[in-house]
C-alpha cells in the first residue's frame, strides 16, 4: 500500500490514510502545524505542533482547540498504525519537521525549513535515517538564491545603522514580526545600539522571552524619542504616519529577496539586506542528499524549477499542484 497525498483546496496538504492535514489554512479537524506563521494557520479542531509554536498560535489566533504539544525527538501515535515525531527546521523559535511513519515506510514533510544556524530559532535537523517519501518546501529553489553568511550580512545591517545614526537619521529595519524581527535583534545584541521595537513586534518578542529566549535591551517604539534609536518594525508601518513623524530617516528591508535587483526601487527602501529564514538553494540540495529520500514533492516558491532539478539529478521529483492526488508509491 502506498502513500496518498492531497494538496487541500484550502491550502495545504492532506494525508488521507491518516486523516491529518499538513499545515491546513481553512479549518480542518486535524492538522499538523509546523510553525505559527499566518500562511501555515487555521482554526482547526485539532492542532499537532511544539510548545512555542502552541503558545505564538495563542497569541496570533486565539480560540479554543485542542492543542497536541509534542517535545522534539518523541513519538506519539497519530493513528494506531502510524506515528509521528518532531524534528526541529531552523526556520523560526519552535518550527518543526513532521516525520510520519508506519508500515509503508517514512514520510517527512519539512514546513519552512533553513539549515543555516541561526541565534533564535532550534537547529535544523535531519531525521536519522532519513526518509522514502520528502515533502519540502522550496521557497528558493533557483540556484540564483545563494545566501551570504548570515555574520556578514549582520555586519552590513549594522554598518547601515551606525552610519544612519551618525548622519542624525533613524535606521528603520522593516521584518516580519514573527522570527525575521528576533534574528535581526539578536544579531544587533554585540552592537551596544539602543533600539526599539514597535508594538506587534515588541508583542511577539515576548513570547519568546517567556520561552526562554534572550534578547539585548530594547524598548518601545516611540517617533518622538527615536533619535539615535535603530528601529525594528513590521514592513506594513513603513508608509504609517507614526513612522512619517521621523522626518530623518533611512529604511531598510531585510529578506531573502534582497537578492534580486528590483526590490529596493519596487519597495523605495534606501537598502535591502539577505538575511532569511528559508533554506537558499544550495541547502536545498544539501538536505536532499542528506535525507536519500526515494520520492521528492516540492511545495511553495520554485517548485517546479527545483523538482525538474533533482531530476536532472537522477532523483525523482515532483511539484505538488493545488488539484494534484498523487499516490506516492514507496516500494516500487
Amino acid at each position: 500500500m502506498a502513500w496518498t497525498v492531497e494538496s487541500s483546496r484550502g491550502g495545504g496538504i492532506f494525508l488521507p490514510q491518516i486523516g491529518w492535514h499538513l499545515d491546513a489554512h481553512e479549518r480542518a479537524d486535524a492538522s499538523f502545524v509546523s510553525h505559527a506563521h499566518s500562511d501555515h494557520l487555521g482554526r482547526h479542531r485539532t492542532v499537532l505542533c511544539t510548545g512555542p509554536t502552541a503558545r505564538l498560535m495563542a497569541a496570533r489566533l486565539p480560540g479554543r482547540r485542542e492543542t497536541i504539544v509534542l517535545p522534539y525527538d518523541e513519538s506519539w501515535p497519530i493513528t494506531p498504525e502510524a506515528r509521528a515525531t518532531l524534528y526541529p527546521a531552523g526556520h523560526i523559535l519552535g518550527s518543526a519537521q513532521v516525520l510520519v511513519e508506519n508500515a509503508q515506510g517514512r514520510l517527512l514533510y519539512t514546513g519552512d525549513f533553513k539549515l543555516r544556524p541561526g541565534l533564535s530559532a532550534e537547529p535544523c535537523r535531519v531525521p536519522p535515517g532519513g526518509a522514502d517519501v520528502l515533502i519540502m518546501e522550496t521557497t528558493f529553489g533557483k540556484p540564483r538564491y545563494r545566501f551570504p553568511p548570515d555574520e556578514s550580512v549582520a555586519a552590513d545591517i549594522v554598518d547601515f545603522c551606525r552610519r544612519a545614526i551618525d548622519e542624525r537619521a533613524v535606521p528603520l529595519l522593516f521584518c516580519y514580526s514573527l522570527g525575521k524581527s528576533q534574528e535581526v535583534l539578536a544579531r544587533l545584541g554585540e552592537s551596544g545600539l539602543p533600539i526599539m521595537l514597535h508594538a506587534q513586534t515588541a508583542r511577539i518578542t515576548a513570547v519568546y522571552e517567556a520561552c526562554g529566549m534572550h534578547f539585548p535591551a530594547h524598548r518601545l517604539f516611540d517617533p518622538d524619542e527615536a533619535a539615535g534609536h535603530v528601529v525594528i518594525g513590521p514592513p506594513q508601518i513603513n508608509r504609517s504616519p507614526e513612522v512619517r513623524r521621523i522626518r530623518s530617516r533611512r529604511t531598510a528591508m531585510i529578506s531573502g529577496w534582497a537578492l534580486d535587483p528590483w526590490t529596493m526601487p519596487r519597495h523605495r527602501y534606501d537598502a535591502a539586506f539577505p538575511l532569511s529564514d528559508h533554506a537558499d538553494y544550495d541547502d536545498l540540495v544539501r538536505f536532499v542528499a542528506a535525507v536519500r529520500p526515494r520520492l521528492v514533492y516540492t511545495v511553495h516558491g520554485f517548485a517546479a524549477e527545483f523538482a525538474r532539478d533533482l531530476r536532472e539529478r537522477g532523483i525523482e521529483a515532483w511539484a505538488l499542484g493545488r488539484e494534484n492526488q498523487l499516490d506516492l508509491g514507496l516500494f516500487g
